[in-house]
């Protein structure tokens, strides 16, 4: 057995192919024509977006018109047209009388070396993107052609050194049983694809191509990131009863999407969606969100070579209102600093980034870029059910700040007669202990409050959840985590507000029976999760849960917590 990280569920059973990712041989030579190297480039960088608008064409049919992860691609017409690409690469055709393909190459490799020298792994993860773009403009100035995945046999598993976005995107998805690659993560364009498009994936396998060849047989399980190479039949049999009651599985959570979200006995919570764009709003509400708890605002700065106007936020959050068709979409305010770095802001380097100049503390300084966003997001509420969230917030001075300078921006716009909802609701993250002590101040200045597990967790334990040394460390099933969501809840409902989680431990199956106790309002998770978590919440009833949670509160450390859930949950299914 090969193991590797699993980044799409699902089992997958076929024959290998191998794709191999062959780099070009560019001549660096410098007797070439200027002119005509320059009229090739132009020609080529329009073929290549007739190419990726093709895919994504044939992308969109498969995911849905108006899906995130086709951004993928849109990215990478939009890097082909960028001016500034534009002008380098004939900088160096004319300066150098190099040929198209070795300045191309040149201007690529500037922004590779760029990205990979970032902290942030969205992106370092642009690296993959601009590669995938680099040798396919190369193939077509050199008229070669790339592996062909478009008629491909039934129960194809497909191993690559890496799965580069256009490859996924062109995919036979039909005939795909499985994808294994020696690179790539979690987050690698390839995964997210993968996961939408069903595909069961297992990257970072290191050394598989050395290890099969074209025609094995393989089983691959992406939940757990197993490969099995030409497996027993003792093996094979476990994994296709395995995938038999997986399959089952997903046809039973299909059976949730159009249901209310409640437990056993009939308590209602609201499952909310994370998004990242607005896009993939579309995607929560296919899915059977009953709204969006995050929309993430700084995908529309990370994706963008300078600050996006007040025009162009306005639109991505009016689409982002109108496709949640009058369900709450909660905004969050630019979460920059930390692990997001944007390279046009030049914020300098931090020796301690997740405790300096990020989220509320940066924008409370950089006025001009908070107006220009709350500006916008107020604009685009008369189009729906916008609220406003502020993260990061340690002090109730923040809050006092942040609600002035709205109440600023709302008289302007009455002066101007634009419309807004002049109701709109401004929440705050509850993502610091800080916060979390303060919750019964902070709450009689909020409308609403979301705890951000995730950082919540690592401030509250002192981890760096990055740190592989002392990443075990980190879970939200700490005691001392666990009593500060209790305190957090109890303290928004003592003001009459609502609670809602938008963190990671939302999405936790072993959380769930803890957070119904709590009385959690809200419980917002990815849109791939969705179902699952509708589903987790129907199976617990409020006093079982209660029951469950009593025991839990009275243990003092992580491993008490998570063994006593996981014995707990594994003898419950098994009646």
């Amino acid at each position: 057995m090969e193991r590797g990280i699993g980044t799409s569920r699902g089992i997958g059973i076929g024959h290998v192919l191998i794709v191999y990712n062959a780099s070009a041989v560019v001549n660096r030579g410098t007797h070439y024509n200027a002119e005509e190297e320059k009229k090739r480039f132009f020609e080529a960088r329009k073929t290549f977006i007739e190419q990726t608008e093709e895919l994504l064409s044939e992308l969109e049919k498969k995911l849905g018109e108006s899906d995130k992860d086709a951004l993928v691609l849109k990215n990478q017409i939009y890097l082909a047209r960028d001016i500034t690409t534009e002008n380098e690469v004939v900088a160096a055709i004319d300066n150098s009388h190099i040929c198209a393909e070795a300045a191309f190459d040149d201007v690529c490799n500037k922004l590779i070396q760029l990205f990979s020298s970032m902290d942030n792994p969205d992106m370092q993860q642009r690296v993959t993107d601009i590669q995938d773009m680099r040798e396919r403009m190369i193939q077509i100035l050199q008229g070669t052609k790339a592996f062909d995945l478009t008629n491909l046999p039934d129960n194809t598993v497909i191993v690559a050194d890496e799965i580069k976005p256009s490859m996924t995107a062109s995919m036979d998805i039909a005939h795909v049983a499985g994808i294994i690659a020696e690179k790539g993560g979690d987050t690698a364009h390839a995964s997210i694809l993968a996961r939408a498009l069903e595909i069961p994936a297992v990257l970072s396998v290191k050394g598989i191509l050395q290890k099969v060849k074209d025609g094995d047989f393989i089983i691959i399980d992406g939940a757990y990131g197993e490969v099995f190479i030409n497996p027993t039949p003792r093996t094979l049999s476990i994994y296709e009863k395995k995938k038999k009651k997986y399959e089952e599985h997903i046809e039973e959570l299909k059976t949730f999407i159009n249901k209310s979200t409640e437990t056993a006995d009939g308590k209602k919570v609201m499952l909310a969606a994370n998004i990242g764009g607005a896009d993939e709003a579309a995607k929560a509400v296919k899915d059977g969100a009953e709204g969006v708890g995050l929309f993430r605002t700084e995908f529309l700065f990370l994706n963008k070579n300078a600050l996006p106007t007040e025009e162009e936020q306005f639109e991505e959050y009016k689409k982002a209102a109108v496709l949640t068709k009058g369900m709450p979409l909660t905004i969050r305010t630019l979460d920059i600093g930390g692990d997001k770095d944007i390279p046009y802001m030049g914020l300098t380097k931090e020796a301690n980034p997740f405790l300096g100049y990020r989220a509320i503390r940066f924008c409370l300084d950089r006025v001009d870029i908070f107006t220009t966003q709350l500006r916008a997001i107020l604009r685009a509420s008369a189009y729906g059910c916008i609220r406003i969230m502020i993260p990061m917030i340690t002090s109730v001075n923040e809050v006092r700040q942040v609600k002035e300078l709205i109440k600023k921006i709302c008289s302007d716009l009455d002066r101007n007669g634009i419309n807004y909802d002049k109701n709109i609701q401004t929440g705050i993250m509850i993502e610091t202990p800080a916060a979390a002590v303060m919750a019964d101040t902070l709450a009689k200045e909020a409308d609403f409050f979301s705890i951000g597990t995730n950082d919540l967790t690592q401030y509250t334990i002192a981890v760096d959840r990055c740190n592989e040394n002392v990443a075990y460390l980190y879970s939200a099933f700490n005691p001392a985590v666990l009593r500060l969501i209790r305190r957090i809840i109890e303290c928004a409902h003592n003001a009459g507000i609502e609670a809602g989680m938008c963190g990671e431990a939302a999405a936790n199956a072993l959380m769930a029976p803890i957070l119904l106790s709590f009385g959690l309002d809200e419980f917002s998770v990815s849109t791939g999760k969705v179902l699952e978590t509708r589903k987790t919440i129907a199976d617990w009833s409020i006093k079982e849960a209660g029951l469950v949670t009593d025991k839990v509160m009275s243990m003092v450390t992580e491993k008490e917590v998570t063994d006593y859930l996981s014995d707990y949950i594994s003898e419950r299914n098994k009646k």
